[in-house]
């Protein structure tokens, strides 16, 4: 197998792993933690956010935006081809809107949240937090699930284009 073929493999699943985590999340996940009462859904989401900082996780989450850079770098010719163009252009989107969001965005109320005391934290202050965290966690994620399938999309894209300009 050509190292640009087991790139193209790699930089697919990878991409696809992590579209298929956000697009979990909007439709099944955070529709059943939203029924939860504040503390049941504040619990549970400092729970999810600490498992999924694990080996498996990461390999996808970091996976993704390197490998499909480097099919992108590795198609790059003069003249550039089409298959280029779009690799370079999920690059972009996934890098933007996927892996920027989360570490600009969702790891920030994260860590908030990681930090929120619930044992000790009286009713209205966790109706509080979760009114901040939840709103705006929920946005983003919509953010990052549209950007990696629209990224995944491209990619698609790109392997069904020639290689030559």
């Amino acid at each position: 197998m050509k190292l640009t073929h087991f790139v193209l493999m790699v930089a697919g699943t990878t991409t696809a792993l992590m579209a298929g985590i956000f697009y979990a999340f909007s439709c099944a996940v955070n529709l059943g933690l939203g029924r939860l009462s504040d503390t049941n859904y504040l619990t549970a989401f400092q729970s999810i956010n600490r498992t999924i900082q694990n080996p498996v996780f990461f390999v996808a989450f970091f996976g993704a935006p390197f490998f499909l850079s480097l099919s992108a770098w590795l198609q790059y010719s003069r003249p550039t081809s089409v298959r280029f163009w779009l690799l370079a252009a999920a690059s972009l989107v996934y890098w933007v809107g996927a892996f920027g969001v989360t570490v600009l965005g969702n790891i920030p109320l994260n860590n908030q949240l990681d930090s929120l005391q619930l044992l000790s934290t009286s009713a209205d202050e966790l109706a509080r937090q979760r009114a901040q965290f939840e709103g705006p966690w929920n946005r983003l994620n919509a953010v990052r699930s549209v950007a990696s399938a629209a990224a995944m999309v491209l990619f698609i894209l790109a392997c069904l284009s020639p290689d030559e300009p």
